[in-house]
């Protein structure tokens, strides 16, 4: 099985590359990051084309994750416990007999940034 991740910093601005990648690299599974999207922007049949399904939790402007795979996943965790002020940067499923989770942790700049602390949760 191959397992892979991707933070895409804008899946609009890199949708052709991410595409390009999937039909050469084939992954089964891949986790993506900083989607900069809501779920009903994400382009689920761009994906479903090049086989994979999509499961997203996505957020306008910043953060967003999804998991794509070629086989059926069911999420089981949406979210970062207790902290779902710190916006959508983490999804759980079960796929392909595995639990795969996929989670975006922002650049915590420096110590004395007001970013950091979100950064250790």
């Amino acid at each position: 099985m191959r397992i892979a991740t991707w933070n895409v910093n804008g899946l609009n601005a890199r949708l052709d590359y991410v595409s390009h990648w999937l039909r050469a690299a084939s992954p089964d599974v891949v986790g993506l990051q900083e989607l900069k999207m809501t779920d009903d922007k994400f382009p689920h049949d761009a994906f479903a084309a090049l086989g994979y399904r999509a499961l997203t939790h996505g957020q306008k402007s910043w953060n967003g994750v999804a998991i794509l795979s070629r086989e059926p996943a069911r999420a089981t965790q949406v979210g970062l416990p207790s902290h779902g002020e710190l916006g959508a940067r983490l999804l759980a499923a079960d796929v392909a007999g595995m639990t795969f989770v996929t989670v975006y942790i922002p650049n915590g700049k420096t110590v004395e940034h007001e970013d950091f602390a979100g950064k250790l949760v």
